[in-house]
């Protein structure tokens, strides 16, 4: 017996629903990965995405597959930068280029520092390029020390720490967490150089930081 053509449409319908379900999921998760970092709660994305937590583990059996499958786009963003950037003639240009790509990718999205010094042995993918960007940055850093542009004593944790500083700008400087990061970028970037004359971006104005600093204090306050 031939089945219906309502008993057909079903599964077809269901997959829509289970790929909508994901595709909220992640923009949800990407939501409250930006605002609140990746100690966010499952339960708390899935309130944002607006589906019930069975059905965020249903599609997402583990915390750490749904972080992969958040920050797919910014990895891989990040390993082509750091591969572009060891291609560069210039081994200082490459590296200033690439830290300046990195925490444009922080400012996106404050979970993406964490994501750079996690393991993802089971997102496979994930975890090649998060490899093949650190294996080409440190070779940067090699050539860049060559060149006798960037400081003997710099190291790969160095990045890192840059990128605790960073988080910290970016979630004080409210309205102005663009420049403000900026010019932080670019004050350790001339920490960083062998010859401190690199020129900074402009600072925020003075207003403008308070400011943006005083609405972040407020929008963080516990209610009364």
């Amino acid at each position: 017996m031939e089945p219906s053509p309502d008993a057909r449409k079903r599964p077809r319908r269901l997959r829509c629903d289970a790929e909508l379900n994901r595709d909220r999921i992640i923009d949800a998760a990407r939501k409250v990965y930006r605002r609140e970092g990746l100690s966010a709660s499952m339960a708390s994305i899935a309130r944002a995405a607006g589906v019930g937590i069975a059905t965020l583990f249903r599609r997402f059996p583990t915390r750490t597959e749904l972080i992969a499958a958040v920050f797919e786009d910014a990895m891989e963003r990040n390993r082509a930068a750091a591969v572009a950037a060891g291609a560069n003639e210039s081994a200082w240009d490459g590296f200033r280029g690439y830290i300046e790509t990195v925490c444009g990718l922080q400012a996106d999205n404050r979970g993406f520092a964490e994501v750079l010094t996690m393991n993802f042995g089971s997102a496979k993918d994930l975890e090649r390029k998060r490899q093949e960007g650190f294996a080409a940055f440190t070779g940067l850093i090699e050539r860049a020390k060559a060149e006798g542009r960037l400081r003997k004593d710099f190291t790969p944790e160095d990045l890192p720490i840059l990128l605790m500083a960073n988080a910290g700008v970016l979630g004080a400087a409210g309205d102005a967490a663009g420049e403000a990061s900026r010019r932080l970028v670019g004050q350790m970037l001339r920490a960083f150089a062998a010859d401190p004359a690199e020129p900074l971006p402009p600072a925020p104005a003075p207003k403008r930081l308070l400011r943006g600093m005083v609405r972040q204090r407020r929008a963080g306050a516990p209610a009364n």
